[in-house]
């Protein structure tokens, strides 16, 4: 299989160029995996409008959608920067391992959320009945379902690419479970 490597700054476009910039500024680097993004003329942007949307659910609930997403996709690169963030969000150590595991028994809402991001992202799409219907019980709405949705996607974008190319990861290595 073909090795990829990561562009550096002079290889891509200058609208990529420019992305980076905005990378370097708000984060002091720029990630790897967005860096692959930079392959493509349009892709890097297009992902970040994406990621960059608004949405009904908090930074918390993303990232506990982010760290099941990865883990169920198997993405080390995933899980290694959602644990950052998931720390920056609130989450403890102990929080993250149980996301990564499918629960989130210390907070029943959240538990709801990841319980169905699991079991849409395992069956392709399709979740078990009841825990949809958990989901909408723990307090969420059709438009949160959706959000969702779109999180989920955005994540498995990143999964794929980072399971595909096997960039290195430029982050603290998550834990293995």
């Amino acid at each position: 299989m073909k090795k990829f490597t990561v562009p550096t700054y002079n290889e891509v476009s200058a609208n990529n160029q420019a992305i980076f910039d905005d990378f370097k500024k708000k984060l002091g680097m720029v990630p790897n995996l967005y860096a692959t993004m930079a392959y493509s003329e349009n892709g890097l942007a297009n992902y970040v409008a994406l990621q960059s949307g608004k949405s009904s659910l908090r930074g918390k609930e993303r990232e506990a959608i982010n760290l099941i997403v990865s883990q169920v996709n198997g993405c080390i690169y995933c899980q290694s920067a959602h644990t950052v963030l998931g720390k920056m969000n609130g989450f403890t150590d102990e929080q993250i391992i149980d996301i990564r595991k499918g629960s989130a028994p210390f907070d029943t809402r959240l538990d709801a959320l990841v319980k169905l991001a699991k079991s849409i992202t395992e069956n392709k799409g399709r979740a078990d009945a009841a825990l949809v219907d958990d989901f909408f019980a723990a307090g969420y709405n059709e438009g949160n379902l959706v959000d969702a949705i779109i999180i989920i996607g955005d994540k498995v974008i990143m999964n794929y690419l980072h399971n595909l190319t096997e960039i290195p990861v430029d982050f603290p290595l998550a834990p293995a479970l």
